[in-house]
């Protein structure tokens, strides 16, 4: 079986409050992007091998892919095993949500390949054990997402935007940004609920000039690059800027796709890691 795992954005992300599981409850609006891994997955007699193209994502018990089949076989009392391949596209480390829409294709594939006769639901709980992200990747498109991230609300999608991501040659860890977060200080949240309403109309200018991440306030002081490239993408129109996830990655919404190729190629000069891309809908 191949299957296509699909990065995303956050078109906002609100923190509400640290949880007494040390969780913290967000509130944040979740984007499906058209940059994706390509996984192909195959039956095996027994064990969990993973083959990964990418040196820096790991192939052992440490892999997301490899923790969540494992809760799967001790869960449904599996003995086959299962042979990963993935052909990395999505940058590691990125906010991008690379480990988890990766996790989450496993758990579809294992639903069919070890006929497990999964739900949605199901999918979502495991999902859940092993990323807050998963959940979300399952189904991907546009998404409210509360709670821990596994609380989804589907949203009407809002495929078809012009998108320009822009990856700094830096790694940032989700539970050091979330560690680091100092609720009580943070001054500008976004307008989820007027955030919502934007999404019902379709209305991406208001939507693009009114994001808003609060991760932000920790990642950009240690890495003012972010701030740089948020800058250089509104100079060459885009529509808004924003880190996506606990970053570095900063994207851009662009009315064409002719203002996202010149923000593209101005990026690329100091950028390794520059995509053009659109939103897409449902998985």
């Amino acid at each position: 079986m191949e299957l296509k795992a699909f990065a995303k954005i956050n078109l906002s992300i609100d923190v509400l409050k640290r949880r007494e599981d040390n969780y913290h409850e967000v509130r944040m609006i979740m984007q499906s992007i058209g940059l994706y891994d390509t996984i192909n997955f195959d039956l095996r007699e027994k064990g969990i091998k993973i083959y990964c193209t990418d040196p820096n994502v790991p192939c052992d018990e440490r892999n997301i892919v490899y923790k969540v089949l494992q809760l799967l076989k001790e869960n449904y009392k599996i003995e086959k095993g299962m042979e990963i391949d993935i052909h990395k596209r999505i940058p590691v480390a990125a906010g991008l949500a690379g480990g988890s829409c990766d996790a989450a294709c496993a758990i579809i594939a294992a639903s069919s390949l070890w006929d497990l006769k999964m739900t949605y639901e199901d999918m979502v709980d495991i999902g859940s054990k092993v990323g807050a992200d998963v959940p979300f990747c399952i189904k991907g498109g546009t998404a409210l997402a509360e709670g821990i991230g596994d609380k989804l609300t589907q949203l009407p999608s809002l495929e078809g935007i012009h998108i320009v991501l822009a990856k700094p040659l830096i790694g940032v860890s989700t539970k050091e940004v979330y560690q680091s977060l100092k609720i009580d200080e943070i001054v500008i949240r976004p307008d989820i609920d007027r955030l919502l309403k934007a999404v019902q109309e379709k209305n991406i200018r208001y939507i693009a000039d009114n994001m808003v991440n609060v991760l932000e306030t920790v990642t950009i002081k240690k890495h003012p690059v972010i701030e740089e490239i948020k800058r250089i993408m509104v100079e060459f129109n885009a529509l808004g800027s924003l880190m996506s996830g606990s970053g570095p990655t900063v994207f851009g919404i662009f009315d064409t796709h002719d203002d996202a190729e010149k923000c593209y190629n101005r990026l690329r000069d100091y950028i390794k890691d520059v995509y053009i891309v659109e939103s897409v809908g449902e998985l």
